[in-house]
């Protein structure tokens, strides 16, 4: 189902006549610079192709003959583009000049060994080029030198394009493609087409662009032990995929890999996600997964927001496309020199839509304006860590896969954010958000009913005695804090963990410190705390000797929402008007 997937993406971009997708047999490289070469094959100088990008010089996107540059160990030269070793016998600070000699060595044969096939002058003037080269003169040019490594290409002087776009070469390397399917000895189905076809014994190229993964990519299909073979097949003929095919589904994963509009970070997975056909969704919906990367200029800030807003309320934002139309999502994760698939997910953008609207209603909870209206999902697991290299690895898969399909949301995520909670004792709208999201979506699925659901903001009403115990909490922290003005540790700071945990161990002895706390203020304040939390204890008929883990989100929900209508300000009620007048 992946590989079909990215297989048919790759088909949609080679069928866009504006698309610049590497063909099969070809691989788009990072090329930095360009050795130029008279007609007769005297060198005329080596070009610096890289571009200048803030601090960064960046190499150009080109696509060249043959797929990615060979790993190992072995000699193994590309045709018509390589690193400097190959092209031209040079290594900056070479430790094996030997082999480094060996390189240019195999380059040149392989290129000679092409001419009289190819019958091209442009190719003719390269290979002369290749015949009197000595690579003792690379360290005469700076240019060179100051790139050290990166890949180079060829060019005539004064032609406006590169030896390797010649129509002559290219026939002659579609030849070489034919005459490598011709000789093939594994023929089988294809688990992508379904058609007979040459079966790739690797799956190239690589995969490169996932965050953690090896520099020179990895494979998602890969057989490297005995124990994952079966029926006497080896390698990757255990999952038969043709040539073509596997070339096609990695070529269009880089490409989605390698586009930040397309690519989001979700704890260790790094996240791709397209429609079948173009849509305005495949540009905007990163913004959805992640509110807060800086768009562009402010108007797409704007449209940003519009669309989540719509998307907050209800309303389906036709603006990225129609309903039915078919939306993917990969997460993927390093793993040594293999890539795990953390979460898959196929739908419409119809079905996306409305589970996306539910995430944030589940969320929807009383905030300051500096708290984010629509949290990153990045954001959300933030939350649960000291530090973002603790999050547990299947974590981010399992929350975003409740995102997108609807589904109640991973104990882990609950349990993690409880214990962060009682180890720092910050009750923090992200956090209490979260919670309220997961016991909501719990029990609206029956996995643990609640007397209702949870709202947005303070319910005095409630009968989950949890939930009043966190209110009483934030009072009795609220009147320390008017008793003892800028006092640094609070009641919260050295018993909220025991107290939504234990609280028949700890209620008993902050309500009587409470009693010193009262007498510190003066009469109208002493008169105010005492019927709030008055009003709160009639709520209460014990405490508990201890709280389930369910009920101690409930106490950090009650405790935020109190805090949040203490700080709230209200309109002064005639009742008190008259007190202030008494």
């Amino acid at each position: 189902m992946i590989l079909q997937a990215l297989n048919h993406y790759y088909e949609r971009l080679a069928d866009d006549p504006n698309g610049d997708i590497a063909p099969f047999g070809y691989s788009r490289q990072r090329i930095a610079f360009c050795v130029t070469v008279n007609t007769e094959g005297t060198l005329h100088e080596i070009t610096d192709l890289r571009t200048q990008e803030g601090a960064k010089q960046l190499p150009l996107s080109m696509v060249v003959l043959g797929n990615a540059k060979p790993s190992g160990s072995g000699i193994n030269p590309c045709f018509l583009w390589d690193n400097p070793a190959y092209l031209l016998g040079y290594k900056a600070d070479d430790p094996k000049p030997a082999r480094t000699r060996e390189s240019f060595e195999a380059f040149r044969e392989r290129h000679l060994a092409a001419a009289s096939s190819i019958d091209d002058p442009e190719f003719e003037a390269v290979c002369k080029f290749l015949k009197q080269w000595n690579p003792d003169e690379a360290t005469n040019h700076e240019t060179l030198v100051d790139i050290g490594t990166g890949f180079g290409v060829f060019r005539i002087r004064a032609a406006d394009h590169y030896v390797h776009e010649r129509s002559a070469v290219k026939a002659w390397w579609q030849d070489q493609i034919a005459a490598a399917d011709d000789t093939q000895t594994t023929i089988g189905q294809c688990l992508i087409t379904g058609n007979q076809r040459p079966l790739a014994r690797l799956h190239e190229p690589k995969i490169k662009g996932v965050w953690g993964g090896q520099s020179s990519g990895a494979s998602i299909v890969s057989f490297n032990l005995d124990a994952f073979e079966s029926y006497g097949k080896s390698q990757s003929m255990n999952a038969p995929v043709g040539e073509q095919a596997a070339f096609q589904y990695c070529t269009a994963l880089n490409r989605l890999l390698a586009d930040p509009g397309r690519r989001i970070q979700i704890g260790d997975a790094t996240t791709v996600f397209w429609t079948e056909q173009p849509t305005d969704a495949e540009t905007l919906l990163p913004w959805v997964f992640d509110p807060s990367r800086d768009a562009e200029d402010e108007a797409q800030q704007k449209r940003v927001h519009a669309v989540l807003t719509r998307i907050a309320q209800g309303q389906y934002p036709h603006d990225i496309g129609e309903p039915d139309t078919p939306f993917y999502v990969l997460g993927l994760s390093p793993n040594a020199a293999r890539i795990s698939v953390r979460f898959w997910w196929k739908s419409s953008l119809g079905d996306l839509i409305v589970n996306l609207h539910q995430h944030f209603a589940d969320l929807a909870l009383a905030r300051s304006d500096h708290d984010p209206e629509f949290p990153s999902v990045w954001r959300l697991l933030r939350e649960t860590v000291r530090e973002s290299k603790d999050l547990p690895p299947l974590l981010s898969g399992a929350v975003m896969r409740a995102i997108l399909t609807g589904s109640p949301y991973p104990n882990l995520l609950f349990a993690s954010l409880i214990r962060r909670i009682r180890t720092d004792r910050q009750v923090r709208y992200l956090r209490a958000s979260m919670i309220k999201a997961h016991l909501n979506r719990n029990a609206r699925v029956g996995l643990d009913p609640l007397q209702k659901e949870i709202g947005m903001s303070l319910e005095p009403e409630r009968s989950e005695a949890s939930y009043h115990m966190g209110r009483l909490f934030a009072e009795l922290e609220k009147t320390q804090e008017d008793a003892q003005p800028g006092i640094n540790d609070t009641i919260k700071d050295r018993y909220f963990g025991s107290a939504s945990a234990t609280p028949a161990s700890v209620f008993p002895r902050l309500i009587k410190l409470s009693q010193h706390h009262l007498g510190k203020l003066d009469k109208g304040s002493r008169t105010y705390h005492e019927k709030r939390i008055q009003g709160i204890v009639d709520a209460l008929n014990e405490f508990p000797s201890h709280l389930s883990l369910r009920d101690q989100g409930l106490f950090a929900i009650g405790y935020y929402h109190q805090r949040q209508d203490i700080f709230t300000k209200k309109a002064p009620s005639s009742d008190t008007a008259t007190q202030e007048q008494e």
